[in-house]
């Protein structure tokens, strides 16, 4: 029986009937595949520089210095310990200053993976162990590029002075480069007290890092994570480095989400084919029938073809894959600094597995019905069509596809979010085009001076309403996919440069000390920069209305975060510009609070994530004091005005006596850079960070992104290719036989060209539509409920797309269906009969 299968196979395929279908399996197997070979590349690489990444096989992180017991605990236990202290950090030479990650380390750094240095730019590099000597620094390839790195080079790190020893160009622990901004200076731990920069409301983040026998390390991180307070926590090699896998993740969610589109429509082209292909053996089973044989034979035999068919398909499609996640890896690779390994076989198998579901689940439906042919229509041609009953078989299709989008999606909310999604667009789509259908209804009834190729094609249309629906939704889903990745991304991104005015704050300035706060002013304002100096203050939030508050009071990982880190508290007498207060009241004039309590006001998302509401009282721990402070009112907040923003802010009076540092913002013309490296050369401590410079990071990590997702795009876009000329091919019999009786008749090419390019037009005039007003719609509610940007709508982009979707379907539709004016009528009619 196999044999039997494989050379009806051969002969179907020859003769065009599965090519289609082939098609299809191969365009959502490659799809799958591309991302998932990338991916898994990445998964391996994070799992086996776990503890390469981490530096160490147990971290202790806190944003203060750690208790001296955890080190007293590892040491009598026989643990490897190092430390290391990573904070922002002006460096200043003779070319000028430079914000930089200042990392200072203990000589036993780091106690797993090796350090690599070189002695030059440009020069080779070798292993080393231990960080620098006391009075000196190892600079990172870009820092190394600014200051030079010769023998002689000095560089002023706060009050302190550094010879240049050598050029880091590995580092363990710092396996990402995803938004690392700044460049690194690392020093040695001890020479840390000598530069004065650790001062209070510095950001420092303290790391212990541990190593040791497998039963040591467990055992020791069960002693510690009881003794844990906030701020603090342990990190291990399953959740070494979350802004790294975060990262990463997120890449991997904008390219698989864009692989599960192609996989949709390429399951709708599936769907089509099968359709068209039962249609056209219902008569060879029923002769197959007359002859002898029974169900299960007939049954078995095109299990058998699909088979072998799915099992090509899938391994074309793998191919394809493979080749295509290469230039993934070109364009993405570079988020990780370490080298990738070679994939392994799961994305194979997950490829193969994922076409033969999506073959299976769509083809096994009409295989059951075929099998039931009677013998009888063989005289009666009218016998065995598929009857209404085929379409609820169909749940198992839709069953398959969506357990593939939550397989292939990798986690249960994605995969919710994605099939849930598709289903909800393919419904909403398909019920628009229906509408449509319909309400072009009335257009034929405007009397001849509209033509009869325009009446017949709109007449067809609705004659044939299932395939033209399936057309009009497998062209919107795609056009609407290219417009959000091309037009509406642009327009987001116009949105947000437009929302920034062109004079906005590029520069601040943190950890200004309050001894340091006027002369700081006065050095500003003879710049000619007008700067507001801001005090801040660092409070952890421990509770609201006498309740602690704990991360694992909160399911939101945003929540989670804000529980966990140091909230930058501030106060104003007036509400500072940018700022709208939405629900309660603005602080009275004159209203201050005293022994530690008063009033606050809060940004309004801040409050929704955690759950405040104007009355509330909320408890932040300052300085070891608790502070109270009773909710009077929400804000609204214009971030995208740069200026300095704070979540909550309180009257006068309250927040004065403890320890604060001051923050401006201000913009700085390009050709005016120099003025920073006055400042800091001045004020050692300052940190000035360079938010152009982050703007432009992240607009080219958003960019390497959009590249790769626009590549897999195209996989989405040959999918909807497919689903069109499925679409068409679906009704290519009967649309034949409907022409040639035209044509007994007496209808002309003419005549019936109109028709068929009228039919395609409106087709692809009524997906334009729709697209378009889809992809405006999610523009709009990205910029309002993602980006929190005016989105402005532009409208140029409904006629461009009605007239392109026209124009192209138009085109397709002609060449695909021009050759059935060329078939004799009669030849037709026979084979229609």
């Amino acid at each position: 029986m196999f044999s039997l299968a494989f050379r009806l196979l051969r002969r179907d395929f020859s003769a065009g009937e599965l090519r289609l279908l082939a098609l299809a399996l191969v365009v959502a197997v490659a799809s799958i595949s591309s991302v998932g070979f990338f991916t898994d590349r990445v998964r391996q690489a994070l799992e086996r520089e776990s503890r390469q990444l981490l530096g160490a096989d147990l971290l202790l992180t806190s944003d203060h210095p750690l208790a001296p017991e955890f080190a007293a605990e590892a040491a009598r236990r026989g643990l490897q310990m190092a430390q290391t202290q990573v904070f922002p950090s002006m460096v200043t030479g003779e070319e000028g200053a430079q914000l930089a990650d200042i990392k200072a380390v203990s000589s036993d750094y780091p106690l797993r993976g090796k350090l690599r240095l070189a002695p030059g730019l440009g020069a080779p590099d070798s292993e080393i162990q231990g960080g620098p000597q006391a009075g000196t620094v190892w600079l990172d390839e870009r820092l190394a590029t600014q200051f030079g790195s010769g023998p002689e080079q000095s560089l002023n790190l706060g009050q302190a002075r550094f010879t240049v020893a050598g050029v880091l160009t590995l580092e363990p622990d710092r396996g990402v480069n995803f938004f690392s901004v700044a460049p690194r200076l690392m020093m040695n731990l001890a020479d840390l007290p000598a530069t004065r920069l650790i001062q209070p409301g510095s950001r420092v983040a303290y790391r212990l890092l541990l190593a040791g026998p497998d039963r040591a390390v467990a055992d020791y991180r069960r002693w510690a994570e009881p003794r844990l307070t906030r701020g603090e926590r342990v990190e291990d090699a399953s959740n070494a480095r979350p802004e790294i896998r975060t990262a990463v993740d997120r890449a991997q969610q904008f390219l698989g989400l864009s692989a599960l589109l192609a996989v949709v429509l390429a399951a709708a082209g599936v769907a089509l084919a099968i359709r068209r292909y039962l249609q056209r053996h219902l008569d060879p089973c029923a002769v197959m029938r007359c002859l002898g044989a029974p169900q299960g034979q007939v049954l078995g035999l095109y299990l058998g073809q699909f088979l072998i068919l799915g099992l090509a398909a899938s391994a074309v499609g793998l191919a394809i894959g493979f080749g295509a996640h290469f230039v993934l890896h070109a364009w993405l690779a570079n988020l990780l600094a370490a080298p990738l390994p070679a994939p392994s076989l799961w994305p194979a198998l997950q490829g193969l597995v994922a076409g033969l579901v999506l073959l299976f689940g769509f083809a096994l439906p009409p295989l059951l019905q075929l099998r039931q042919v009677p013998t009888l229509r063989v005289l009666r041609r009218e016998l065995g069509e598929p009857d209404a009953s085929i379409l609820a078989t169909y749940g198992i299709g839709l069953a398959a596809l969506a357990g593939l989008l939550f397989w292939a999606a990798g986690e249960p909310k994605l995969g919710a979010y994605a099939a849930g999604g598709f289903t909800a667009a393919l419904g909403l789509t398909a019920l628009i085009a229906r509408l449509a259908l319909a309400l072009l209804k009335p257009l034929r009834r405007v009397g001849p001076a509209v033509g009869f190729g325009w009446r017949y094609g709109l007449a067809g249309l609705e004659r044939r309403s299932l395939s033209s629906v399936a057309q009009i939704v497998a062209l919107s889903l795609g056009l609407m996919a290219l417009l959000l990745l091309t037009v509406t991304r642009g327009d987001l991104m116009q949105a947000w440069r437009q929302a920034s005015p062109p004079d906005a704050p590029n520069r601040f300035v943190i950890n200004i000390q309050p001894e340091q706060r006027q002369e700081v002013g006065e050095t500003l304002g003879r710049m000619g920069i007008r700067a507001e100096l801001l005090p801040m203050v660092r409070g952890r939030l421990t509770g609201i209305d006498g309740r602690p508050v704990t991360p694992a009071d909160y399911e939101d990982d945003r929540a989670k975060r804000l529980v966990e880190r140091e909230f930058n508290l501030s106060w104003a007498a007036d509400l500072p510009p940018g700022n709208t207060v939405t629900q309660g009241r603005w602080f009275a004039p004159g209203e201050q609070g005293k022994d530690g309590k008063g009033s606050a006001s809060v940004e309004k998302g801040l409050a929704e994530t955690l759950g405040v509401k104007v009355g509330d009282e909320l408890t932040f721990t300052v300085a070891g004091e608790p502070v109270h402070l009773t909710v009077t009112s929400l804000r609204k907040l214009n971030w995208d005005s740069m200026r300095v923003n704070f979540f909550v802010l309180a009257p006068p009076g309250v927040l004065e006596p403890y320890p604060a540092s001051y923050i401006t913002s201000f913009h700085l013309p390009d050709d005016a850079a120099n003025r920073v490296g006055e400042l800091v050369k001045r004020f050692p401590n300052l940190t000035v960070v360079d938010v152009a410079a982050i703007v432009r990071q992240l607009q080219s990590v958003l960019d390497q992104v959009s590249r790769a997702v626009q590549f897999v795009f195209l996989f989405t876009l040959a999918a909807g290719v497919i689903v069109l000329y499925g679409a068409l091919a679906a009704s290519h019999d009967e649309r034949r036989y409907e022409l040639s009786v035209l044509r007994a008749l007496g209808a002309g090419r003419q005549q019936l060209r109109g028709a068929l390019l009228a039919e395609f037009a409106a087709v692809g005039a009524l997906s334009g539509l729709i697209a378009a007003a889809g992809s405006q719609g999610v523009g709009w509610l990205l910029a309002a409920k993602v980006f929190n940007l005016e989105y402005q709508f532009a409208p140029w982009v409904f006629p461009a797309a009605i007239v392109g979707a026209a124009l192209a379907v138009t085109l397709a539709g002609w060449l695909a269906a021009s050759r059935l004016l060329r078939v004799p009528p009669m030849d037709a009619l026979r084979a229609g009969g």
